[in-house]
């Protein structure tokens, strides 16, 4: 009688559970709804808005939040946070910057100038150390991960001061004779018709989705984000996982401050002020949880492209930039009160002690 009980219970949820939900499918479908939304709005408030150059334009804009999206996504599924990388943008672009001035050695009377590849994997380098750091903070000597991203927000903007006085390296396009030229390449050509800054964030993307869904790491990152202590003891390697996944922040946000920069050809030591905000945004629009083990990379690019598509679609129809700050601010609010209202109730995944349990529950995570 009780295996018969149970039979039809388990029926009976799924009934319900296989029923159309509107409600479930708007809220966590609300960030591609959303973008949507924004696209039909501004197209009708603006005839200039709804163009693929447009389109391709504001995507250039957003590869910017996207890149620091996604690798905000990744400390954010661990349960940490990572407010450095805005600065972490800005201390890269001038790195960058620097490299292309030419790096002068008095000893020997001659000064260096770098190719481009060389830059660009010493900047990455650089945005990895930052990244680093904060890692064995947080993992290791257990500093709070808002503390501890917090500080290095500051010391790595310090730095970027540090480097140019306050003042801005410009006219990045470097010199044929130098054997320094390509950097705008990074902002400016496109690819088959696509700006390479988005062609950027989409094989990061690509790349952070297959890790995600398809490797070990990314088993052990929700696993991580859903009970530290008990990914653990079931054999989760959780501080190095901590740690690689600050580093790789890290390398997200110096990739972000290279393609700024280029688009820019030029770069400042403020660059990348507040962008840490915007990438949290982009994170909770997209319906990560903040407290960590729920989140994918497909709904954290909506989010992105949600507040880079508002943004420049009221820059379009003139809208003040004090009023752009109220608006993205209401968005963010909406963004985290839907995802309480979606995770209400819910706990979060444990990971099992078998493997193969272990392995499912990132899958029901990320879906």
């Amino acid at each position: 009688m009780t295996n018969s009980s149970q039979a039809q219970n388990g029926a009976r949820a799924g009934a319900s559970g296989g029923g159309f939900d509107l409600g479930r499918l708007l809220l966590e479908g609300r960030a591609f709804f959303a973008l949507i939304a924004i696209i039909l709005i501004f197209s009708i408030l603006s005839p200039v808005y709804f163009s693929a150059n447009n389109f391709l334009t504001m995507s250039s804009h957003v590869a910017i939040f996207g890149l620091l999206s996604i690798g905000m996504l990744l400390v954010i599924l661990t349960g940490g946070i990572d407010l450095s990388v805005g600065s972490t943008l800005g201390l890269a672009g001038v790195f960058a910057g620097f490299l292309m001035q030419g790096v002068s050695f008095e000893v020997f009377g001659v000064v260096v100038y770098p190719p481009v590849w060389a830059v660009v994997i010493l900047t990455c380098a650089l945005g990895a150390l930052v990244g680093a750091i904060n890692g064995v903070l947080i993992a290791f000597f257990k500093v709070p991960a808002f503390v501890a991203t917090l500080g290095m927000l500051y010391v790595a903007r310090g730095v970027a001061l540090l480097m140019t006085d306050g003042l801005t390296y410009n006219h990045l396009g470097g010199s044929p004779e130098l054997g320094n030229t390509g950097f705008d390449w990074l902002g400016f050509n496109r690819l088959f018709g696509v700006p390479v800054g988005v062609l950027i964030m989409a094989a990061v993307a690509i790349a952070a989705m297959l890790a995600l869904s398809r490797t070990p790491f990314g088993r052990w990152v929700y696993s991580t984000g859903g009970n530290a202590r008990a990914a653990e003891l079931s054999g989760v390697p959780v501080k190095r996982v901590q740690v690689s996944v600050y580093v790789l922040s890290g390398i997200c946000a110096a990739i972000a401050g290279l393609v700024l920069s280029s688009q820019l050809t030029s770069a400042g030591p403020t660059a990348g002020t507040t962008y840490e905000l915007t990438a949290i945004a982009g994170v909770v629009i997209g319906g990560a949880a903040l407290t960590g083990g729920r989140g994918n990379v497909r709904g954290t690019l909506l989010g992105a492209f949600v507040i880079g598509f508002l943004s420049d679609g009221l820059v379009i129809i003139g809208v003040s930039s004090y009023w752009q700050t109220v608006f993205t601010g209401a968005v963010i609010v909406l963004a985290v009160l839907l995802n309480s209202i979606q995770y209400k109730g819910r706990k979060k995944p444990r990971p099992a002690p078998s493997g193969a349990q272990t392995s499912s529950s990132p899958q029901r995570a990320a879906a």
